[in-house]
This record gives structure tokens, C-alpha cells and sequence, in this order.
């Protein structure tokens, strides 16, 4: 019913009805599927999984509706976590967004779209250069999953959880950077905000905090912390009171002590994956509880 469905309106409507549109079906979908098993769900929960050198977040909205983005790198690491994070047998996850694509952020998605039944992929349109990538699409249209292209205005709404793309612009597209191309996502629900990052650098957040001026209660830092991200004006902008950075060995530097410096700066309490593993955020009406170091 759910992929019929989508198919008889996407020839003809823009992104941001088809979005609505698929969660008006989620609704019934959802209910059906796995609503009894998460109805008591009333918390937003936010896992920042410890994969390594990577990215991977999982979100569950009040209600019960999983979100994955990104998958991290190659390895078996965002399985661990996804295994221990859901519910034991628990094999559904609604949507998989990928911020861009570099395989530290889509590697780890390829065994997740083979052993998970996947409502709809989320993404940015954009190829990625890897070898991997091919693989990636390759068992998108071998499990017949829903491909859906988003950019800056998109939205996508379930009950009052709504996830805002904040960039990239059209002209973004354009640019042979990667990075500057990434879906960057902002999530409203349970009366708090929180802002996925992905691996944009400055140029990026300085266009984010000129449509965006609003504080935050959550930031998922920007390419592990990287320090051509996460700049003083960004920080200042959002103001977030956890800042989580999820980054394992590397030889790049992340993340860089001006980057801690800044938002030690802005009063934010900071986690990183490497020394807290995967950190846990519970929000209810605001109010957030933090679980580091846990064996989920």
C-alpha cells in the first residue's frame, strides 16, 4: 500500500506535498504496523551512535516513528547499535536519511537497507564517487524502496515532530564540494529543537544563521568537530545547550580544540563518541535527560 501510494503522486506534486502526503500514509502505515508495540512512547529519544570515525543518529519521535540519519562508515558498528537502541526483533525503520555522500556517512547504510525494512530513503540527490555508493543504490531499487530528493524549504511533519531542511540551496548543488552540499536538518518536537549539522563548514553556517536566528537546545557538531567548522558566529547563533560530537581515531585532528574552545564558550555541555561512546538524549516537554557510557 505504501510505495502504491507514493508512486500515484510523485509524477505530478512538488517534494513538500509528496512529504506530507507520505506521512498522512505513515499514519496509517505506522499504526498498523507497529503502533502497539511503541503507543506508550511519549519521550523524544536521540541517539548518537558510536560508530567510529563517522556519523549516525537515530531518532525516535513521540509516537514511536524511527528516523536513521546517516550510517557511518564501513564496518558492523551502526548494526550494534541499531540492535541495541530498538526494540529485540524490531526490524523497521521508517525513514533513512542521508546527509551527503561520503562513506563515512553512507558505508554503514548498505547493510542497514539489506537487513531493515525501510519505509522511504531521504537524500540530497547527489552521486557519490565511491564504489561503495553504487552498492548502496543498487539495494535501494532491489528492496523497491522510495527514493525522495530534498533541499532547503523542505519539510517533512509527523503529529508535532517536523524536521526543516536548512540548507543545501539549489546553487549548493553546484559546488564541487561535497560537504557544502549536505542536508542539514532541523528537528522541532517535544518543545525543543536540535540541529544535524552533517559536515558543513563555515560558508554553509553563515547562510544557515542568516535564515536562522533562533537558539537551540541540541547540536549534532558539524564534521567531528572539525576546525573550519563550528565557527564563533554559528555557536553564538544557535547557543545549544548539549553539543554532541561523533568522531573515533583519525589523524585529522578532530576535533580541534578551538572547536571545544567555542562551545565551552557558549555554555554548552559537550559529548563526544569517543570518549562517551554512544550517547542517548530523552526529551519530554523540554526537559532533557542525558545517558553516556550505557550498554543500550
Amino acid at each position: 500500500m505504501f510505495k502504491e501510494i507514493i508512486e500515484k503522486i510523485n509524477i505530478h506534486k512538488p517534494v513538500f506535498v509528496i512529504l506530507t502526503t507520505v506521512f498522512l500514509v505513515l499514519d496509517i502505515f505506522i499504526y498498523s504496523q507497529i503502533f502497539a508495540l511503541d503507543s506508550g512512547n511519549k519521550n523524544l529519544e536521540l541517539y548518537f551512535l558510536n560508530v567510529g570515525q563517522g556519523d549516525s543518529e537515530l531518532v525516535v519521535l513521540p509516537g514511536g516513528v524511527k528516523v536513521l540519519i546517516d550510517g557511518g562508515p564501513l564496518n558492523s558498528k551502526v548494526l550494534e547499535g541499531l540492535s541495541k537502541a530498538l526494540p529485540v526483533g524490531e526490524r523497521y525503520i521508517d525513514l533513512v536519511i542521508l546527509s551527503h555522500p561520503e562513506i563515512d556517512h553512507f558505508g554503514g547504510l548498505i547493510d542497514v537497507v539489506r537487513r531493515y525494512k525501510i519505509g522511504a530513503f531521504i537524500w540530497n540527490g547527489e552521486q557519490g564517487e565511491a564504489r561503495a555508493f553504487q552498492d548502496l543504490k543498487s539495494i535501494l531499487v532491489k528492496n523497491d524502496i522510495e527514493t525522495i530528493a530534498l533541499g532547503v524549504g523542505d519539510s517533512i511533519s509527523y503529529q508535532n515532530s517536523h524536521l526543516n531542511v536548512l540548507s543545501p540551496h539549489q546553487k549548493l548543488l553546484k559546488s564541487k564540494s561535497v560537504n557544502e552540499k549536505t542536508l542539514v536538518l532541523l528537528l522541532s518536537s517535544n518543545n525543543s529543537r536540535t540541529v544535524f549539522a552533517g559536515d558543513i563548514n563555515e560558508k554553509i553556517e553563515k547562510q544557515i544563521v542568516a535564515q536562522f536566528d533562533s537558539r537551540v537546545d541540541v547540536l549534532k557538531v558539524a564534521h567531528h568537530g572539525s576546525k573550519f567548522s563550528s565557527s564563533a558566529n554559528f555557536l553564538s547563533a544557535l547557543r545549544p545547550k548539549i553539543a554532541v560530537i561523533e568522531v573515533g581515531k583519525n589523524s585529522y585532528g578532530h576535533p580541534a580544540k578551538t572547536v571545544l574552545d567555542r562551545l565551552a564558550e557558549v555554555g554548552a555541555r559537550v559529548f563526544r563518541t569517543d570518549e562517551n561512546g554512544t550517547t542517548k538524549l530523552t526529551i519530554n516537554n523540554g526537559s532533557i535527560k542525558v545517558f553516556y557510557n550505557i550498554a543500550l
